[in-house]
């Protein structure tokens, strides 16, 4: 599922959006049930935003060991919303461990106001359809599939810091290039394709069967803005488009 945004983009009638990340998961679910709205959303950012504040940052870091601790979909989108880059990263032992942006004054109004105004446009899209959220590997997802669905996946980057919940290596691009082979429906798979620097090798070998579209695309994170640097992502397909 990643972001999600492709499908709350595209909007289609009936999905399945499934993750290994279980918070990732569990923060849709409660938007499905209304256990997050946006009028909620924004009493716990406000609140939690000056105490974060009054700390000078250090909140960030309570809240971090209580979402590791108790697994709350707010402190999730609190974290997500002011740790750095927006990165979300896991340690071995399944605790988020991005460190705080620097930014005390994070939870401006209008930055909480923007917050609340896509979670009302994000339920209101999941309520108005019949989306599903599933927690599981990403081998039972694509096993799920009909020769009417179409699987779109978004796995890490290999090669590209893929430490995400998961770890993602040659192994897990493999068996997904397995998985995806043998499903019965068109597929779409986004992943990279170059930078300046060098190029995703797995597109010459595993991949080289299939088509492969590209798109230019600015790569916003980076520990110094020097290091944001344009990049050339690619959407593999089974089929001409």
């Amino acid at each position: 599922m990643g972001s999600g945004v492709v499908c709350f983009n595209i909007q289609p009638k009936k999905a399945i959006l499934c993750d290994s990340n279980p918070h990732l998961i569990r923060f849709y679910q409660a938007l499905k049930n209304g256990e997050i709205n946006a009028s909620g959303t924004r009493t716990f950012l406000n609140r939690e935003g000056e105490l974060l504040l009054r700390s000078e940052g250090e909140y960030y870091y309570q809240v971090r060991e209580r979402f590791n601790e108790k697994k709350s979909p707010l402190d999730f989108l609190f974290l997500n919303r002011s740790c750095f880059n927006g990165m979300i990263r896991f340690n071995r032992k399944g605790g988020f461990n991005v460190p705080f942006c620097r930014k005390p004054a994070r939870f401006s109004k209008s930055y909480v106001t923007k917050i609340c105004n896509q979670i009302a446009r994000i339920q209101n899209i999941i309520q108005q359809a019949e989306y599903r959220f599933i927690c599981q590997p990403y081998s039972k997802t694509i096993a799920m599939a009909g020769k009417e669905d179409i699987v779109y996946c978004d796995p890490p980057y290999i090669g590209r810091h893929a430490d995400y919940f998961n770890t993602w290596g040659e192994t897990e691009e493999l068996g997904l290039h397995h998985s995806l082979t043998r499903i019965p429906c068109r597929f779409i798979l986004s992943t990279w394709h170059s930078n300046e620097y060098r190029s995703n090798q797995y597109l010459d070998t595993i991949w080289s069967n299939f088509t492969c579209l590209t798109r230019s695309h600015f790569y916003h994170i980076g520990a110094r803005e020097s290091n944001r640097k344009p990049m050339l992502e690619a959407m593999i397909t089974n089929w001409e488009p």
